[in-house]
């Protein structure tokens, strides 16, 4: 019996959604590349062609914004619990925590799947940029109907409409993390939606896998690694010891890519734009992340070990106003669009997900009363 730890090549559906080509660096959506989508489209453009198949014409779209914008706010409960609960908490906990409050709420179950993932999607960002002003203490910020979705996003973070570079940034950043395939955020939204339970709890589960380190979390620990080593001059000393000592250089590897991730080429793009425009600490982080990528590639780039998409959207989202414990929830603001996608995909022909574990205990044995023991 072969066991595949961590389901390794094993495929679990069909889709029709993404293809990686993990050899070649390559990332398509519906059989669009990635660096066109990321030059020429935007992020509702990306969505509706993720979650309906096709890019949409101009009435599509402009029915397609329309959803998002009227779906922005959040009723009173989930602004009572964001301003209620502890300011010191995770911001994933509080986004997992307000989707379940929302799905409590949502009693339509004749709702077709797509329109309560539009409310998600719409969703997410309110309560994210809402939880981080107040946490630092500041007045939550009202959607504003006359902007874009990502520019709604950081308006709602600053109180002020962002610049031309940072909304681009913005977009270009939630369309790179829509959807990367069979991921374990979307297996695990996948596992609960093939037991046909509601779509905010298939969704509360691929926020929860999102959540850990070795996932969502890997852009936070990208930029820890960066600010631990604090200077350019400094990376040598600092890259050499941890390969030595059998260390991860945080924001290299990846389980399907053996080259380049694109993402990650077209995010270094963008974070050395945002560093030019800011300077001071974060242009450091920037020229700390090259030398970083130039040593990493020189020892591990043989081994089929490079930068992740993780590498540089840590400088991307801290540059764009964003507490490091806050680029998961941001990440999932833009995978929630592949999980509701996957999600309507998988239930067209739907079969509950039950693999098996190989028994390699004993049998038989004989059971001893508890004094006997």
């Amino acid at each position: 019996m072969e066991i595949k730890k961590g389901l390794e090549d094993v495929y679990v559906k069909e889709t029709e959604i993404t293809y990686i080509d993990g050899e070649l660096g390559r990332l398509y959506y519906r059989g669009y590349s990635i660096y066109d989508l990321a030059e020429f489209s935007n992020f509702e453009e990306v969505s509706y062609l993720i979650l309906y198949g096709k890019l949409p014409n101009r009435e599509e779209l402009n029915w397609f914004q329309e959803k998002l914008r009227e779906e922005r706010y959040l009723p009173d409960f989930i602004i009572k619990f964001l301003r209620e609960v502890r300011k010191d908490a995770q911001p994933m906990d509080i986004l997992r925590t307000a989707v379940s409050l929302l799905g409590i709420e949502d009693s339509k179950n004749d709702e077709r799947t797509d329109i309560k993932g539009i409310k998600l999607i719409s969703k997410f960002p309110t309560i994210v940029a809402n939880y981080a002003r107040l946490r630092k203490g500041l007045d939550i910020i009202e959607p504003d109907p006359k902007l874009s979705h990502s520019e709604n996003f950081l308006y709602m973070l600053y109180g002020d409409r962002p610049n031309e570079i940072k909304s681009k940034a913005m977009d270009v950043t939630l369309i790179l993390h829509i959807d990367h395939e069979m991921n374990a955020s979307t297996f695990a939204s996948l596992v609960v939606a093939s037991t046909f339970s509601d779509l905010y709890s298939s969704i509360v589960a691929g926020i929860s896998a999102l959540k850990g380190p070795l996932h969502g979390g890997a852009n936070y620990e990208a930029l820890k690694m960066f600010k631990e080593i604090g200077s350019p001059e400094k990376v040598n000393d600092y890259i050499l010891n941890r390969l030595s000592n059998k260390q991860r250089i945080m924001g290299f590897g990846h389980r399907v890519y053996k080259t380049y991730d694109p993402r990650a080429r077209i995010l270094k793009q963008y974070a050395k734009l945002l560093a030019e425009k800011e300077g001071g600490e974060i242009y450091t982080l920037y020229q700390i992340a090259e030398k970083v990528e130039e040593i990493g590639i020189k020892y591990l780039g043989p081994k089929g070990i490079y930068p992740n998409v993780d590498f540089f959207s840590s400088i991307v989202f801290y540059s764009l106003g964003f507490e490091p414990d806050f680029f998961p929830a941001v990440f999932a603001s833009a995978r929630v669009v592949g999980w509701v996608a996957h999600i309507m995909e998988y239930i067209k022909d739907n079969k509950i997900i039950r693999p098996k574990a190989y028994y390699k205990g004993e049998i038989g044995k004989k059971y001893i009363p508890i004094d006997s023991r």
